[in-house]
């Protein structure tokens, strides 16, 4: 076997120990999940005075202090990654994420690997594929789409900006499904391709077979299932094939959007901040976060001459998506004409 981890198995086994995580900060803050309470006494406020009356004498007395209620924060869940121990991996850059891989665009040349045949969930990369689906269907982008109750999501229960009702073009759906990476605008594409959903994600899965992407499995548009799973080899392959798509540049590049929604206008903004840095030339992004995926991040960026693909997957931290793509840039400037195909590995590959 060529995989690192046996996904089935392993999805399995965390769904079942693990409850469902608090879900897709790129798309929107995630209801706060039932959290067990402790009760803490609250010194800050003085005791309440109250009088009793001895005789005639009025006696002041102290009343107890009230006690107040205090959510305990719940212990962090451990990603996939976690689980199959790929954080032990170390790389001479000290990369946060667990998984990473960068290739030449144009050579194939590999420049860096660390664990890039382990399968783990992808969260809101996912969306690349519903946005690529979408775009080859050539449906007309300025059918009005309705949210409804369908959209809303039952996996993680995620909030959304976009209330049952709302009305957009299935244009504006797809940029904030790229841009803002909006849960119930990527299931409302969807649910509204010809055939609806079961349709959409057998097509979905028919294209990754296409293009040779072995490691990969979609149940759904948006990323929140765990299930929908990948490679960062097999990621690597969809970025080149959806960087050659021109609105699926444009839209995953931008860095805001205000959208009318009847007398409101809402604004987006890109989940990924490397856009608003003029130091990068983004071609194409998307980031992603379930608990069982960790951060994640995909882009196809010109650096230091070359027009390069980065994947990290399975970041430990909020930001450390981010400070693993400078890392990683930062390296290529000062390291890349020295770089070789053959001996461009510069982390320790898990045994498999």
């Amino acid at each position: 076997m060529n995989r690192i981890v046996h996904t089935v198995a392993l999805g399995a086994l965390f769904i079942a120990l693990v409850p469902a995580a608090a879900i897709d900060a790129d798309a929107a803050q995630a209801r706060k999940s039932a959290k067990k309470q402790t009760t803490h006494a609250t010194a800050a406020k003085p005791a309440r005075v109250s009088k009793t009356f001895q005789g005639n004498r009025a006696v002041a007395t102290a009343a107890p202090a009230k006690r107040r209620i205090v959510a305990a924060a719940p212990p962090p869940r451990p990603s996939f990654g976690q689980l199959a121990g790929l954080h032990q991996v170390t790389d001479e850059l000290d990369l946060k994420s667990s998984v990473a891989l960068v290739v030449d665009q144009e050579t194939s040349e590999v420049l860096l690997r660390k664990n890039d045949h382990a399968v783990l969930p992808i969260a809101s990369l996912t969306k690349l594929m519903t946005g690529l689906i979408i775009s080859e269907a050539r449906l007309p982008l300025d059918e009005m789409i309705t949210i409804t109750d369908d959209d809303v999501d039952t996996e993680k229960h995620s909030s959304s900006r976009l209330k049952v009702g709302t009305t957009l073009s299935r244009g504006e759906l797809m940029h904030l499904s790229l841009m803002s990476s909006e849960n119930r605008a990527a299931h409302a594409l969807g649910r509204t391709y010809p055939g609806g959903m079961p349709a959409f994600v057998n097509a979905m899965n028919i294209k990754a077979k296409f293009l040779g992407m072995k490691d990969t499995q979609y149940v759904e548009p948006t990323g929140l299932s765990s299930r929908n799973q990948s490679s960062a080899r097999d990621l690597a392959t969809l970025v080149s094939v959806a960087a050659s798509d021109p609105m699926l540049r444009e839209f995953s590049t931008s860095t805001g959007r205000e959208v009318e929604v009847g007398n409101r206008v809402l604004k987006y903004n890109n989940t990924n901040r490397l856009v608003h840095n003029p130091g990068w030339a983004i071609g194409l992004q998307k980031t992603g976060y379930i608990s069982e995926a960790g951060q994640c991040l995909v882009m196809q960026a010109q650096v230091a001459g070359r027009k390069l693909i980065m994947v990290f997957l399975d970041s430990a931290g909020k930001l450390s998506r981010i400070a693993d793509a400078e890392r990683v840039r930062g390296w290529l400037e000062a390291n890349g004409h020295k770089l070789a195909a053959p001996t461009a590995t510069i982390v320790r590959q898990v045994s498999r």
